[in-house]
Order: structure tokens, then sequence, then C-alpha cells
């Protein structure tokens, strides 16, 4: 990886690596549903429809700075316009999709005045208790909702072409509608509308003075996070094929949040995450503790966020960059080593290089007279 960072340089590089990663998700997301029963597939695509949720609700707390505990309201009138339309009017699946979110884009708009003047617990006060009035409103609208039994529609039904199952054929609708709601998420946050946000986030009384119009951009923050919500349950009523006003109660809504914060705020990524930690996780607290899920849900929500305080988005590029850190600590020793057993010749080194002039040779004693000269025969006594 650090040679193709080295030669496509790092902007190509993580152009690239996000090029690839996107191609494994999209050959996997593809191929799942004929890998797996009917029922994982049927998980499988509540993952799908509830990171639409959380991408819109992330749009508003991630990017906006801003906490909205009723998000679950916005969920339940996207869920029932489709309901309402598909039962009272036999219109088509599609057509609710769009009725659904502009209704929930008007929505969002008249509850985000509260917006521009609460802000922190007081908001979430007001949001939480939009989620806390809507069943019990949506049960006394019996002629229309259906009261506490709800209304029952039809599933999308796959065309004769296909060759799919109910199951995979719905499936493949959430998973267009996810990637088109991921996507919008993703350009609206590059867009004008995404930086004013950031800014609004950071600091408001910077953000006003370079011109950002405050109460414009709060008031579309909730709106077009209602209107991923209601998309989002929209395609929960084509998916349950039912809905009831007990489906839509306050736990939902602060459900959701969780499932964000859990993924990671601020996380292109997170809202997958979460959607899937909000789906599979009650599942095993159920397995562990049938007596007590919610216990044990609780209690992994808070070991999550004791090893990943950023999210599950946030613990992989920690992973990712612990992992570049030790490849760098151990490629920089072998790198010295190379440097310190094979050292360049320098200037420094030609002139330290060359010999220093040795001093003129001392001449030997002379010998002495009576010195035996070397080889000579070994004289006698007469001698």
């Amino acid at each position: 990886m650090s040679t193709i960072v080295a030669t496509l340089g790092t902007d190509r590089a993580r152009r690239l690596r996000a090029a690839l990663t996107a191609l494994l998700v999209a050959a996997v997301a593809l191929c799942a549903p004929f890998y797996f029963a009917p029922f994982q597939v049927f998980q499988l695509t509540m993952v799908l429809l509830y990171a639409v949720a959380l991408a819109g609700l992330n749009l508003l707390v991630g990017f906006g700075g801003q906490i909205s505990l009723g998000h679950g309201a916005f969920f339940a009138a996207g869920a029932y316009t489709a309901a309402v339309m598909l039962d009272r009017y036999d219109t088509g699946h599609l057509a609710t999709l769009p009725v659904a979110a502009a209704g929930c884009f008007l929505l969002g708009l008249g509850f985000g005045v509260p917006a521009l003047r609460l802000r922190g617990l007081y908001l979430a006060l007001v949001t939480l208790a939009f989620a806390v009035f809507l069943p019990p409103l949506l049960k006394r609208l019996e002629p229309v909702t259906g009261g506490s039994m709800g209304l029952t529609v039809d599933k999308p039904q796959p065309p004769a072409w296909s060759g799919l199952a109910e199951d995979q054929w719905t499936y493949f609708v959430v998973l267009a509608v996810t990637a088109v709601a991921l996507l919008l998420a993703r350009n609206l946050l590059r867009s004008r509308i995404g930086r004013a946000l950031l800014a609004v986030r950071d600091n408001e009384s910077a953000a006003e003075v370079m011109g950002v119009r405050l109460s414009l951009h709060k008031t579309l923050a909730f709106a077009w996070s209602a209107l991923f919500a209601g998309v989002s349950g929209c395609v929960y009523t084509w998916v349950i094929g039912f809905v009831s006003p007990d489906s839509f109660s306050f736990v939902l809504s602060i459900t959701l949040l969780a499932g964000l914060v859990v993924g990671g705020l601020a996380s292109l990524y997170g809202p997958l995450l979460g959607a899937a930690f909000v789906m599979y996780v009650p599942s095993v607290a159920q397995d562990i503790s049938e007596a007590a899920p919610g216990v044990v849900f609780g209690l992994l929500i808070i070991a999550v966020m004791f090893v990943a305080p950023t999210g599950l988005a946030g613990l992989a590029g920690r992973v990712r960059g612990t992992a570049a850190r030790r490849l760098t600590r151990t490629t920089t020793p072998a790198a010295d080593n190379d440097r310190t057993s094979d050292p360049e010749p320098s200037a420094d080194d030609d002139r330290t290089s060359e010999p220093e002039p040795s001093a003129p040779p001392t001449p030997a004693d002379p010998a002495p007279a009576d010195a035996e000269p070397v080889g000579a025969p070994p004289r006698t006594e007469k001698e």
C-alpha cells in the first residue's frame, strides 16, 4: 500500500481505495440475496431502509450540530402516507415514494421553526414530544389510519421477466432506493448547503459573519432530514406490508439516534454500520437473555462506546491508522540500517580518505665498529 501511495500520490490513492471499496460492496450487495435464506434477505432489506433514515438523521445531528429525538415520527409519517395511498386509493408502490418524500419535507420545514430559537436539551425535548403524541393521534384518526388495528397493504410483486422471488425483488428495489438516497446525501454534503451546515455546527457566530443564513439552513437541515426519514418509512411499508401506531413509539426515535451514534456521527459510512447495529444487535440480545434483552442491548451500546468513542466508522479509521504507524515503524529501522551499512561517499569523505603525507624516514643508527656483517662466518679464537 505504501508503494501505491508513493506512486499515485495521496489523493489518487485515496480515490482508488474508495472506488475499489465501492465495487466490492456493490458486488456483495448484488450477490447477497442469492446466497442467503429468505429471512436473512429480509434482515438485509431492513438494514438498507434503516440506513436511509440514519443518513437523514446524520445530516441533522452529525453535520448540522442539532439534536432530534423525534425522527420516529417522520418515519411514521412516511409509512402512513404510503399505507393510506395504497389502501384507500390503490396507487402503485413507486407513486407513494415522491408523495411521502414531499410531505415529510414540508413537515420538516414546519417543524424546523422551533430549531431557530431552541437548541440542545430544549430542542431534544420538543422533538421527543412530537414522537410521543403522534401514535395516540394516529389511533384517533381511525377512518383514515385504521386506528389501533392499523392498515394492511400488498407488498410489491416481482415481474414475471425477473425470475426473482418476492423477498429478492423487494431487496433489489430497496437497494436501489438506498443507493440513490446515500448518493443524494453525499452530494448534498459536498454542496454549498453541506458546507454551510458544517459552518453552523462549528461556530454559529463565525458562520453568520461569513454570510451564512442561520435560520434558512437550520430549517433546511430539519426538512432534508425529515425527507430521508419519510422515504425510509415509505419503504418500510413496502417491506412489512402492515403499519400500526404501536410500531412507531418514541422508542424508535431513541433507537435511531443510538444507532447513528454507534455507527459514527458525521461519517458517510456511519448510517450503514448503525443500521446493521440496530437490526442485528437486538436479535443477539434476545438470544443472550430472553428475560431482559433491553439490558443486554444497553450494555452492548456502552461497550461499543468504550471501545469506539467515535463510532464504528471511526474505529475502522483508528485501526487503519494504527496499522500504518506500525508499518512505518517497521520499515524505518530497515531503511536506517541500509543507510548505516552502505554509506554514500561524500566530498568530505573524499578529502578525508586521501593519505596524509608521511614523515621522512629516519636514518638507521650506524652499526658499531665491531659489529659483524650479516652472513659473515663466525670468528675464531685466533682472530
